[in-house]
């Protein structure tokens, strides 16, 4: 401790100052790296979800005392207890659909709710329960669903409703066979509403999803076309092997739909539509009198009782009939996906044999015999018409070798570790800060004043200059190679040695063994000795001469 402070107060201000700041500096390092090795690892929980919902996830987390973070409007929590936490707020109907369903019924009073309030309730429970079975498939994160229903009318004759509903599926894009399944779904739970009424939205794109399979028939046969190359191509490997044959079929149908109204009247042919038939009879009597005279008029007169008379009867038969001709009607609806036409090509490798006398392998075209079979059965699976148009080409060419595919590479010792790129790059640039600080700035700096440099060396000889002023000497005395008799060296002269650090130190004369510390000098600094001998033995020879 008495070494630390003699060396504190014998530096200046400005290395207790540089040194102080390396200080805090180095342990600010070590605490945060520290830190960053010891924090969790994050992954994503929840993005994207309203402030409502958010606020829910965040207080089932605290309560069951999980560590999260708030990065936007996306919920953190540790990797290792990510899909347990889903589990659980799932098993909790988090996060929750914003959408009411049913319950919205159950608030409806008896009284003061008029039926126009009933209508509107019950359609936003139906929408909101169509929202609910969409998001309850994992494939879909937000739906929403509107409808548009008329209201109903007795003398009305189109009471038809429509629907919209806009989905943002969990990963990419909507595909039409999606949204011709939800095209299903809410026609089937609305009333008077057909698939075609029901508009789907993408969420991300915000485009309207074209049906592909339903309304024009595309759909339908590329499912055909498929299901015909499959069958070619098992007919085919039967013969040729498997790989040696290679199928292509397209399928043309119709895309419009066509209704047909025939109506046939027959002019030859007729038919009773009605029959009416009426009967009448008339009864008339003539009394044949004479003239008209007084005595006639009277009850009793000779006129009353003369003359003759005569009774006449009429029966008489009507009938009526009413023809018509014979008609009849029929009524021919065409919907999308018929066939038009069917095009299939079909490519046969060629016959590969070997040479028994040199072992080269060699290929030759398929016979037109075998070629012709292969035709005709092609032409069969697939119920060639050459009236409908179809058209049927297959060829026996050579197929050219695969190319060589160079094996998958497995997964990397990062990926099966499953690390952190980033959170390693942080603790070893932080790890590189506190070992430049500590080797380069503070270390010098503590160590600069405990031990004694070595002096300067003398000009010509390498060695240092033993008595220059500092070096320990008390009088300026040369070096001139000569040993006391007792065997010491001369007095006054230190003796340079090694120590045990690899630093240099000053033996004071007089020392034990001061023989040894000097050979040890020459063998540390040979090349040194050696000028310094060279140079007094020319010295020397020169006052010899």
């Amino acid at each position: 401790m008495q070494n630390l402070l003699s060396i504190w107060f014998g530096i200046d201000a400005r290395k207790r100052t540089i040194a102080m700041v390396s200080a805090v500096a180095m342990f600010a390092a070590v605490i945060g790296l520290s830190r960053l090795a010891t924090a969790p690892t994050m992954a994503l929980l929840y993005s994207g979800l309203k402030p409502a919902a958010a606020g829910e996830i965040v207080k089932v987390l605290e309560a069951r005392g999980a560590t999260y973070e708030l990065r936007g409007n996306a919920i953190y929590v540790e990797t290792g207890s990510r899909d347990k936490l889903r589990l659980a707020l799932a098993a909790d109907g988090l996060p929750a659909n914003d959408g009411q369903g049913y319950e919205l019924l159950d608030n409806l009073s008896g009284f003061g709710t008029t039926a126009q309030m009933f209508d509107a309730a019950y359609w936003r429970a139906k929408e909101g329960e169509l929202a609910r079975t969409i998001v309850a498939s994992p494939q879909y994160r937000q739906a929403r669903v509107h409808i548009s229903n008329a209201p109903t009318m007795p003398f009305r004759a189109d009471n038809t409703a429509s629907a919209s509903v806009v989905v943002t599926g969990t990963s990419g894009s909507i595909s039409p066979m999606q949204a011709n399944a939800l095209k299903y779904l809410v026609s089937s739970a609305v009333a008077n509403m057909s698939p075609q009424d029901v508009a789907v939205i993408d969420g991300r794109s915000g485009v309207v999803v074209r049906d592909d399979t339903a309304g024009d028939g595309a759909g339908m046969g590329a499912e055909r076309a498929q299901a015909l190359k499959q069958k070619i191509e098992r007919l085919l490997e039967a013969r040729v092997g498997s790989g040696n044959a290679v199928v292509e079929v397209t399928v043309d149908t119709t895309t419009e739909k066509e209704t047909l109204v025939e109506r046939k009247v027959d002019p030859d042919t007729r038919v009773t539509i009605s029959a009416r038939k009426e009967e009448r009879s008339t009864n008339s009597t003539d009394t044949g009198s004479g003239a008209v005279t007084v005595a006639s008029n009277l009850p009793q007169g000779a006129g009353g009782g003369g003359g003759s008379s005569s009774s006449t009867q009429k029966d008489e038969t009507v009938e009526t009939l009413n023809y018509d001709v014979s008609e009849s009607t029929r009524k021919l609806a065409r919907l999308p996906g018929a066939i038009r036409r069917i095009s299939v090509a079909v490519l046969v490798n060629e016959v590969t044999t070997t040479d028994p006398a040199t072992g080269e392998t060699l290929s030759k075209p398929r016979s037109p015999e075998e070629l012709a079979i292969l035709h005709d059965l092609v032409a069969s699976s697939f119920g060639f018409d050459a009236e409908r148009g179809d058209t049927l080409t297959l060829k026996s060419l050579p197929f050219q070798p695969p190319p060589e595919v160079p094996p998958a590479a497995g997964a990397s010792l990062m990926q099966s570790l499953n690390l952190d790129i980033m959170r390693l790059v942080q603790i070893a640039v932080l790890a590189l800060v506190t070992l430049v600080l500590g080797l380069f700035v503070i270390r010098p700096i503590l160590s600069g004043q405990s031990a004694g440099a070595l002096p300067a060396p003398s000009s010509g000889t390498g060695l240092p200059d033993l008595t220059a002023p500092g070096a320990g000497a008390s009088s300026a005395q040369p070096l001139t190679g000569e040993i006391a008799e007792n065997g010491g060296v001369p007095s006054g002269i230190p003796v340079v040695g090694s120590s045990d650090m690899g630093q240099s130190r000053i033996q004071p004369a007089g020392g034990p063994d001061p023989v040894t510390r000097l050979r040890e000098m020459i063998a540390d600094r040979q090349d040194e000795t050696v000028e310094a001998i060279k140079t007094w033995i020319d010295g020397q020879e020169e006052e010899r001469a």
